[in-house]
């Protein structure tokens, strides 16, 4: 709930701002509901339904509010039928509290940065702590490509991003690879 002597803001539709942009680069603070009005929503279940909508509007598995301009301490997973049959979690005050000694290697995209992939090595397993939409206290031992999501949506909120991960020589090459693939999709437009 939010305070009720807090003055409610329009709502703005959400946008991917720029992955350089220092938002996205920032660890966030911790959430409170009360930060909620100054955005513009009522309470958490409105947020995470806009961000799911947004999420799969965009074609993500995963999105942290800070990637669209959002000083939410707050990522979104899953909604893929075929990842966890579908789960859907919404992760306010995110905290991982273990990890697998086990690392897979597994390619690796995000929406803030468009056609970009990268072999990213990543514990199989870890245990989330968070606090849902309704407010209440969970705790998640992820598996496989959920753990994956969780553990790329957590970078986010600690300011971080997963080209991070990846060798300089690795990163310029999927850059050009990606340049490739947005040349291509401009010039389809035009036509």
């Amino acid at each position: 709930m939010t305070n009720p002597n807090m003055k409610m803001k329009e709502k703005q539709p959400l946008k991917l701002i720029s992955a350089r942009d220092p938002r996205v680069l920032t660890m966030i603070a911790p959430f409170s509901d009360d930060m909620l009005a100054l955005e513009g929503y009522k309470d958490r279940e409105e947020l995470s339904k806009d961000m799911f909508d947004f999420m799969i509007k965009s074609g993500g598995i995963g999105l942290t509010a800070n990637q669209v301009g959002l000083p939410f301490n707050v990522f979104i997973a899953g909604g893929h039928p075929k990842i966890e049959r579908g789960l859907r979690i919404t992760a306010f005050n995110p905290k991982i509290i273990s990890t697998s000694k086990e690392e897979i290697m597994i390619k690796e995209g995000c929406l803030s940065f468009p056609f970009l992939f990268l072999n990213i090595k990543r514990p199989r397993k870890c245990v989330l702590q968070y606090e849902d939409e309704y407010g209440k206290k969970k705790e998640s031992h992820c598996d496989g490509m959920f753990a994956r999501i969780v553990q790329h949506e957590m970078d986010h909120t600690l300011g971080r991003t997963f080209t991070e991960y990846a060798s300089k020589l690795k990163l310029d090459m999927a850059t050009k690879k990606a340049l490739k693939h947005i040349k291509i999709l401009a010039k389809q437009r035009q036509t």
